[in-house]
């Protein structure tokens, strides 16, 4: 058993390494609480929804941590969700933070949880973009969602906005991911 899961862990890095895939901080590494429960997404997912977190950014790991533990807890505890809401979540110090990760169904757009994937950036960015090095390590970990097949080539990239009453992503990111690939206004 043990030789079996040592093979798949070899596996699963090959094939980050070989996807270009950015580093991505784990659950554990931050401090996330164990969830409630988790429900499994069918894969390649058609979406991919960009959200922010309308919080204070953060620009270290040790900062960022402590936010993601801070929306973890609102989530949960005042939400009721069964754990933080984004798949993954894009800090100030353009690091990747795992929320509920690949495979797993987020609680970030009603009624598009079963088939997206939802990236929230740490911040709320209503009148300013994200450093260009957080927008480049998004366009980043899609492109390794694509590449590992969690996301499907022909994904659709859409703001929170789109799908419910919102102002997320903010204006000024929304404005910004009109220009990466495959945005669309509308699904």
């Amino acid at each position: 058993m043990k030789l079996i899961l040592i093979a798949v862990l070899v596996c699963v890095e090959l094939i980050h390494a070989s996807s270009d895939c950015p580093k991505i901080v784990s659950r554990s590494r931050w401090g996330a609480r164990s969830p409630k429960e988790a429900q499994a997404i069918t894969v390649p997912v058609e979406y991919v929804i960009i959200h922010h977190s309308v919080t204070p950014t953060c620009l270290d790991e040790d900062a960022c941590s402590k936010r993601l533990i801070s929306i973890q807890n609102y989530h949960m505890d005042q939400k009721n969700f069964s754990d933080i809401g984004y798949n993954f979540m894009i800090g100030g110090d353009a690091k990747v933070y795992e929320g509920v990760g690949w495979n797993k169904q987020g609680t970030h757009t009603k009624g598009w949880n079963s088939k997206s994937i939802g990236i929230g950036f740490i911040g709320n960015f209503s009148t300013e973009a994200p450093e260009k090095k957080q927008l480049s390590v998004a366009k980043k970990l899609i492109r390794c969602g694509v590449d590992l097949g969690e996301i499907g080539e022909n994904y659709k990239l859409l703001g929170a906005r789109s799908l419910r009453p919102t102002d997320s992503p903010g204006d000024a990111l929304y404005k910004e991911i009109q220009n990466w690939k495959n945005f669309v206004r509308t699904p």
